[in-house]
C-alpha cells in the first residue's frame, strides 16, 4: 500500500511542480502580458445539446462528438458538383469558407459539453418575457427587407456575426480570432470577425450615459493575474446576436463581467458572467479556453463595397411584384 502511495506521489510531483514553476510573462510596467493571437475555435456551442446531461464530457464522447465534425466537414466538401441542388439558401458555404475548430472546448483539461457553465442545464436562462423578445426579435430581424437598418448586423458588416465581438466573444463559424495588444492604460482585442476593435479602458470612468458603442463601454483592472473587465451601455442595434452556432439576446441594459487570467504559454482562461433582470430570471456564466494561433490576422473586408445589401433588398421588391 505504501509502495503504490509513494508510485501515485512521484508521478503527481513533476505535474505539480511545473504548475507551480510557471510565471505569466510580464509587460515592462508589470502587468501580466496577454498580448498575442488567440482562438476561440471549437466544435462545442454555447448551449447543452439535448442528448446531454453534464458538462463534463467524457473523453468517449469527446471523441465521438470530434470524429463527427470532421466527417460532416469532409462529406460537405466531397459533394459531386452534379449532387448539388438549387435550393432556397443562396448564401450556403462549402467547408472550404468555413474553420468551426476540429476539437471539443477543454477547460483545465477538461472537455466540455457547452460554454455555457451555469444554470447547471447549460441553458440561457430566459424569463417568459426574456424568451418572447428573443423569439419575436429574431423573427423581425430574418423576415424584415425594407430597410437595411433591419438587416442582421453581420449582413450590413458593422459587427460580426452572434457575439463573436461580444462581450461575451461567443465562437462562431469561421473567423474566431483575436489579437491583444496592451499598453499601461488600455487592453485592445482585435476580432477578426469583421475587423471589429474592444478597447478596455483601465481604472477609468464610465462613459457618459447617453453614449452607447458598438460592443459596449469596457471598463477593465487587474486583480492579482487576471484582467476583469465590467462592459455596460450597449448599442441598442446589438440586442439580437445571430449566428449559425448561438442565437442570443440581450438589451442595451444588460452588464457582462469577463475574466482573462493566462494559464501557461499556449492558454487564456475566458469567463464571463452576463446579468439582466428584464430578460433572465439569474445571472448566468460561461467558461471558454482561448488558444495560442499563428498570425498574422488579415483585414476582414466582409462584402466589397457592401454589394450584399442592395441585392437583398432588391430581392425583396422583387419577390414582392410575384
Amino acid at each position: 500500500m505504501i509502495a503504490r502511495l509513494f508510485a501515485a506521489y512521484c508521478l503527481v510531483l513533476p505535474a505539480l511542480a511545473t504548475a507551480q514553476q510557471w510565471q505569466a510573462p510580464r509587460m515592462p510596467w508589470g502587468h501580466p502580458d496577454l498580448q498575442g493571437i488567440w482562438t476561440s475555435a471549437t466544435l462545442t456551442e454555447l448551449k447543452r445539446p439535448d442528448e446531454i446531461e453534464e458538462l463534463v464530457l467524457t473523453e468517449a464522447q469527446a471523441a465521438f462528438i470530434e470524429k463527427n465534425g470532421a466527417e460532416r466537414l469532409e462529406e460537405i466538401d466531397n459533394l459531386p458538383e452534379g449532387d448539388l441542388q438549387a435550393g432556397e439558401n443562396v448564401g450556403g458555404y462549402n467547408s472550404f469558407w468555413v474553420d468551426p475548430g476540429t476539437r471539443v472546448l477543454r477547460v483545465r483539461g477538461e472537455p466540455r459539453s457547452s460554454i455555457i457553465v451555469e444554470p447547471d442545464d447549460g441553458e440561457v436562462p430566459y424569463t417568459l418575457w426574456g424568451r418572447a423578445r428573443f423569439y419575436w426579435n429574431g423573427y423581425r430581424m430574418m423576415s424584415r427587407h425594407d430597410n437595411p437598418e433591419e438587416r442582421p448586423n453581420g449582413e450590413r458588416c458593422t459587427v460580426g456575426f452572434g457575439s463573436s465581438g461580444g462581450p461575451p466573444m461567443l465562437p462562431v463559424l469561421y473567423n474566431n480570432n483575436y489579437q491583444f495588444v496592451q499598453s499601461r492604460d488600455h487592453v485592445f482585442i482585435l476580432v477578426e470577425m469583421n475587423h471589429n476593435v474592444r478597447t478596455v479602458r483601465l481604472n477609468a470612468s464610465p462613459l457618459p450615459p447617453a453614449l452607447r458603442p458598438w460592443l459596449g463601454d469596457s471598463l477593465g483592472h487587474w486583480e492579482g493575474d487576471t484582467l476583469v473587465v465590467r462592459t455596460t451601455q450597449f448599442h441598442p442595434q446589438q440586442n439580437m446576436r445571430l449566428a449559425i452556432k448561438h442565437q442570443l439576446f440581450m438589451t442595451q441594459d444588460s452588464v457582462v463581467e469577463e475574466r482573462f487570467t493566462r494559464l501557461n504559454d499556449d492558454e487564456i482562461l475566458y469567463q464571463f458572467e452576463v446579468s439582466d433582470d428584464s430578460i433572465y430570471r439569474q445571472p448566468w456564466r460561461g467558461e471558454l479556453t482561448l488558444r495560442a494561433s499563428e498570425g498574422p490576422i488579415y483585414e476582414y473586408a466582409c462584402h466589397e463595397g457592401n454589394y450584399a445589401l442592395p441585392n437583398i433588398l432588391a430581392g425583396a421588391r422583387q419577390e414582392e411584384e410575384g
